[in-house]
């Protein structure tokens, strides 16, 4: 019999999610308080560029597998499984903001007319699910039983489809066996296929997902420091990667230096898990160096554009900057490095002309009339001083130097994502700027 699966939150990890689970055969409602987000996804309409989510939940609209509505009292009546995936930003001192998680939890307790399997999807500090289970008892009018399970996403932005059929693992955290067998049921494609199934306590799972991203944070921020040392010597950063990425205990994803990580994720869950680290009194010196490397990685592509020039400030310069969004195949701004180095060039007097092939309605959300918003790759290097790539689209792979300093007022070419070889742009004379190389 096909599981009814009420999915709570149509963002990111909510729309994803719910697609994802009628593509393995679910029956899937996605609820949102939004009216206006579910009327737009009811017309087949997704609100961010994702590859491959629109055609999915298309198909899936068309066979009757996944439906939209603003009812979560209804919803959580109808459903077998209730996946909570709403949104948990930032709070100012970088704690997680929960309180949609717990409203969440609240109306599924007072909703509930039997048994429910509640299953946290949303990256939540540890201790949240055991939290969210107090609250659905406090609420619980019926007093029906139920369970919960935290179940992390390890959805990377820009793949997000490819990542939920075909993950590298599934992490199912919960306190009793009652709800494994439904978990395997509603993930039978990939139980099936052989992906790892990781079975854990409820604060296990919530450490997983944590542990994974702040990882990744340091890997990033490892390779970034070490390119700024290998500017220092003058020696290429990227030989030194790929040398020691061929290392099986190290590895080489994410050994690729740039203007630093960004996104909805790592910033988000560094920043977490070093607030709950502080309210434990637990030191973690490490995660804290990371996260302080991170920014150090943004400033310092300011400082090598100001040592370009030769001034402090930057008054009259034009620069073009390519790509707003923090990674390829995405339009979130979110933490973008972008935004942080927008930022500071925009105090130093310098003027801005930028594109990106998906994120110009978030930019000019954001920026509005502080920076000039282009309509191609021309336009926004016409004059320009210096073009700084900030994101490694696939339509920046192909500039012709020789048409860019035709275009271009003056001579720097500032390559932070490693595209281009130094020799392919100084043919052209133009001056190349890299990181770490």
């Amino acid at each position: 019999m096909m599981k009814k699966l009420a999915v709570i939150g149509s963002g990111y990890v909510g729309l994803a999610s719910a697609v994802g689970f009628a593509e393995f055969g679910c029956s899937v409602r996605c609820i949102d308080i939004d009216e206006e987000r579910i009327d737009s996804l009811a017309r087949g309409e997704v609100p961010f560029y994702e590859p491959d989510l629109h055609k999915k939940m298309h198909n899936n609209i068309q066979r009757g597998t996944i439906a939209f509505s603003t009812r979560i009292d209804e919803a959580v009546k109808w459903a077998d499984v209730v996946i909570i995936a709403v949104g948990t930003p930032q709070l100012p001192g970088g704690s997680a903001d929960l309180s949609y998680i717990y409203s969440a939890a609240e109306t599924i307790g007072q909703s509930m007319d039997s048994y429910k399997i509640i299953v946290t999807k949303s990256t939540v500090p540890v201790g949240t699910n055991e939290r969210i289970k107090k609250i659905i008892e406090e609420h619980n009018r019926s007093g029906c039983d139920f369970d919960i399970v935290s179940n992390p996403e390890f959805l990377q932005e820009g793949r997000a489809m490819v990542d939920f059929m075909n993950p590298d693992r599934v992490v199912i955290g919960t306190e009793h066996q009652r709800p494994v067998e439904t978990m395997k049921k509603i993930m039978a494609p990939l139980h099936d296929k052989g992906v790892p199934f990781f079975y854990t306590d409820l604060k296990t799972a919530e450490m997983i997902k944590y542990g994974a991203n702040c990882f990744l944070a340091m890997k990033v921020a490892y390779v970034n420091e070490m390119a700024r040392l290998c500017d220092a010597y003058g020696i290429d950063v990227r030989e030194v990667a790929a040398a020691v990425g061929k290392d099986s205990r190290i590895g080489g994803k994410y050994l690729n230096p740039g203007p630093g990580y960004g996104g909805s994720c790592l910033p988000k869950d560094t920043q977490a898990i070093a607030s709950a680290a502080r309210e434990l009194q637990v030191d973690m010196p490490l995660l804290d160096a990371v996260i302080q490397s991170n920014q150090m990685q943004k400033d310092y592509v300011v400082q090598k554009i100001r040592q370009y020039f030769g001034s402090a400030e930057l008054d009259g310069r034009t620069i073009a900057v390519l790509g707003l969004a923090f990674k390829p195949e995405t339009d979130d701004i979110r933490e973008a490095p972008a935004v942080h180095i927008i930022g500071k060039l925009l105090s130093l007097g310098a003027q801005i002309r930028a594109y990106d092939p998906k994120a110009m309605d978030k930019a000019r959300i954001l920026w509005r009339d502080k920076i000039t918003l282009c309509a191609d790759v021309k336009e926004a290097v016409a004059g320009a001083d210096m073009t700084l790539i900030l994101t490694e689209w696939s339509v920046f792979r192909d500039l012709d130097p020789l048409q860019l300093k035709k275009l271009m007022g003056g001579r720097g070419f500032f390559d932070t994502r490693d595209i281009y070889k130094r020799q392919h742009i100084e043919a052209a004379d133009l001056d190349y700027l890299g990181i770490g190389r």
